[in-house]
């Protein structure tokens, strides 16, 4: 057997974050343990039955749609997105040049880091994020410069705290919100056109990650970025249809802004991917026509779901605040708790309870003393879930 190492850059970076939770989830399961899983926002609602009976039509009737597809996306998956922004958002976009199909958000997102990075250049990346938005940046050589999100600046990155020389180096900022990890929302559309005036200044490509923008609580509704004036110069959205429609394993998604702005990304998958199967592509365009009222009805769900859990935390003193969107719940780690770390405490609460949450310091350095929690399991699940994390903290605290 022949000896070889993987490239320096994969070899330095840690074991993605999920793996290592999966790794104790099976480690629980083997020891017979009732496992609720709170880990990966990996939705548990099912696709909408429309877009399952049009998946299954198009693959059995439709025999062309096996062969390879086009790779920016075909012309009626696009134009569906076209129309959707346009009357979720009142956003105009031009389906032929400024949108583009990608396999799932995340690997478009990887992917545009590869795209655009040079060894050693700087992206502006909040902290704690997405995994992807630094990880990404790491797989490309690149330099993150971390924006904190700080509870008292009710998780929003200060654009004033950052160096001159870091901003002008930087190529891209990435921006989340509603937010993954931290459930927070822009309530303020002010901080968009600052974030929109401070890339213009500094020549930077703002990157909005708006995966969650349907799934939102109350009278808050998420915007995109295209809202704003000036936007269309200097930014790039992204958007998903894994918790929009639960087609996380689809793996479905677009990207969308300037075609001068699309164009790396759109060269750079013509060399390494053939783009979304094109049944696939097409149940997502069926998708984008479908009635609002499943979204209504599973961002109630989630809400429903949030209630009950940043309630019953906190009164077994985990801080939980509740949240306008998302579907998770970010919470704080009692005091006599946070010394140990966010790591230790969700590996040890997995292996003694069966409860699996993600440690905030997966998320980066800010995430410490925090875990996110995933509302992705039963309505019932959630009452034996506080039970147990009630129990473990009452005999952590002794």
């Amino acid at each position: 057997m022949i000896s070889m190492k993987p490239s320096k850059i994969l070899e330095a970076m840690p074991p993605y974050l999920f793996t290592k939770i999966n790794a104790l989830k099976k480690e629980a399961y083997q020891k017979k343990l009732d496992v609720i899983d709170l880990g990966m926002g990996n939705p548990d609602h099912p696709t909408p039955s429309y877009i399952v009976d049009i998946l299954c039509d198009t693959v059995k009737h439709h025999k062309n749609t096996h062969r390879y597809p086009q790779a920016k996306g075909m012309p009626k998956f696009r134009k569906n997105v076209s129309e959707w922004m346009q009357k979720r958002f009142g956003v105009s976009l031009d389906p032929e040049n400024e949108i583009l199909a990608l396999i799932g958000s995340k690997e478009g997102i990887a992917h545009l880091c590869m795209a655009y990075l040079d060894r050693g250049d700087y992206f502006l990346v909040c902290d704690p994020a997405y995994t992807v938005h630094f990880n990404g940046v790491a797989l490309a050589g690149g330099k993150v410069y971390p924006m904190p999100l700080l509870e008292k600046n009710q998780y929003l990155p200060d654009f004033s705290k950052i160096p001159q020389k870091i901003a002008q180096k930087a190529k891209f900022m990435f921006l989340n919100y509603p937010n993954n990890p931290t459930a927070a929302v822009v309530e303020d559309n002010q901080f968009w056109r600052e974030a929109i005036r401070f890339c213009k200044k500094n020549n930077i490509i703002l990157i909005s990650d708006n995966a969650y923008s349907e799934l939102t609580f109350g009278d808050y509704t998420a915007p995109s970025v295209f809202e704003f004036p000036g936007a269309k110069e200097v930014c790039l959205e992204f958007h998903s249809f894994s918790k929009t429609y639960n087609m996380a394993g689809w793996r479905l998604g677009w990207v969308c802004g300037d075609k001068r702005l699309l164009y790396p990304l759109e060269k750079f998958k013509s060399f390494i991917d053939y783009g979304m199967p094109t049944f696939i592509q097409l149940a997502g365009a069926a998708a984008l026509k479908g009635s609002n009222s499943y979204i209504k009805e599973l961002s109630q769900s989630y809400e429903k779901r949030m209630l009950k859990m940043s309630d019953g935390l906190e009164k077994i003193g985990w801080r939980a605040p509740r949240t306008k969107g998302t579907m998770y719940v970010w919470a704080s780690l009692p005091d006599f708790m946070r010394k140990e770390g966010s790591l230790s405490i969700c590996e040890k609460l997995l292996k003694e309870t069966g409860v699996a949450l993600s440690p905030g310091a997966g998320f980066g350095k800010c995430g410490e003393g925090y875990a996110r929690i995933s509302l992705v399991t039963h309505d019932r699940r959630f009452h034996d879930a506080l039970l147990r994390i009630a129990q473990f903290t009452k005999k952590y605290q002794r």
